[in-house]
């Protein structure tokens, strides 16, 4: 990404020299990441970011939507823009295929279904929704921004329409991402201006953020099948020493097909946001809930949809593991629990 920022300047869309070194690096970043989706490059629509794909993919198609009760804001907040209907999950935190075929209206143009959720990492059956959103001709998207890099994505064999990628999420940086769209799709625009990813998004390509995605995808080519089995060694590690030495916990999503390297815990009788600040200040970043609703008074939505009642959701933390972590930080983060949960306990009159 450095040597983009600082040595190849141009406008990718300009015929000098300087613009199509620019535009070199950009075809070469679509290339990458077509191939990591097993996609054209020609399917390939460059965004700011997962946000912004989502939006492009429920506004661009249009008409009547149908989508789950725990999407991400940005699919969520887009589909109440339109003629929507919300299909439930169940208490693992999984869609069922059939609720989304009965869901279905004639004039049903988009099913937008995420492929793993940002919170508890369940994996949705995108290939049966799939089939579905098929025989009634409608659009198929999926928002795998928590998807990729985690597990194998092949968007053909998946049979989606349209899937969003975020860059920051896979070790590119933030201000970037991606919406795959079929060959074929009509999808229109909401960023009017320059005749720009085929004039599916206007506005001056970022270069080196999409270089930045292109090599961050080839990392994941490469390495990404052992670095997902090295984190779910950890993940696993980390739930099993909480189950076995804190009383009371409970993994939220257990049973259900998950990403590997995420996991939501509950631990009755603690506030999350208490417990959050406790390990915050032990040197641990954790979460309460998705990022983009930090600062809410609301519990999580996503556990809400699972069946937790608001007691129980604003008792549950998520935890992430990435590349960087190691077995002795997940045994520290273990120890930091023990300690601050049974002190946040003793501070709970409910508890008790």
């Amino acid at each position: 990404m450095l040597p983009v920022m600082t040595e190849v300047y141009g406008n990718a869309s300009s015929i000098h020299h300087f613009g199509q070194a620019a535009r070199q690096k950009l075809d070469a970043a679509r290339k990458q990441v077509a191939e990591a989706l097993a996609a054209d490059p020609q399917e390939i629509v460059f965004t700011s970011g997962g946000t912004e794909a989502d939006n492009l993919a429920l506004f661009g198609v249009g008409g009547h939507v149908i989508t789950t009760t725990f999407e991400h804001p940005a699919v969520l907040a887009s589909a109440a823009q339109l003629d929507h209907t919300l299909v439930p999950v169940d208490g693992r935190g999984m869609v069922d295929p059939d609720a989304i075929r009965r869901a279905l209206r004639p004039d049903t143009r988009l099913i937008s279904v995420m492929h793993a959720n940002n919170e508890v990492g369940t994996i949705q059956p995108i290939r049966e929704i799939a089939r579905i959103a098929a025989e009634a001709a409608a659009a198929l998207h999926s928002d795998g921004v928590q998807a990729a890099g985690k597990i194998p994505i092949n968007v053909a064999d998946l049979g989606v329409t349209l899937y969003s990628i975020s860059g920051h999420k896979i070790g590119a940086p933030k201000g970037v991402g991606v919406l795959y769209v079929r060959k074929g799709t009509g999808v229109k625009p909401m960023l009017y201006g320059g005749r720009h990813e085929r004039e599916r998004r206007g506005g001056t390509e970022n270069v080196a953020g999409a270089v930045a995605l292109g090599r961050a995808l080839r990392w994941i080519c490469d390495y990404g099948d052992a670095e997902n089995r090295r984190q779910l060694m950890l993940r696993d590690r980390l739930e099993q020493n909480i189950l076995t030495r804190i009383a009371d916990t409970h993994v939220n999503g257990a049973g259900a097909p998950r990403v590997p390297n995420t996991t939501n815990i509950r631990f009755d009788g603690i506030d999350s946001d208490a417990l959050l600040i406790a390990l915050d200040l032990k040197g641990f970043a954790v979460s309460s809930g998705a990022a983009c609703s930090s600062g809410a008074p609301e519990p999580s939505h996503v556990l809400l949809a699972m069946g937790l009642n608001r007691l129980e959701a604003r008792s549950s933390i998520r935890f992430s593991l990435g590349r960087s972590n190691s077995i002795e930080q997940v045994d520290a983060l273990v120890e930091a629990l023990v300690e601050s949960v049974s002190r946040l306990r003793k501070l709970a009159p409910a508890y008790a």
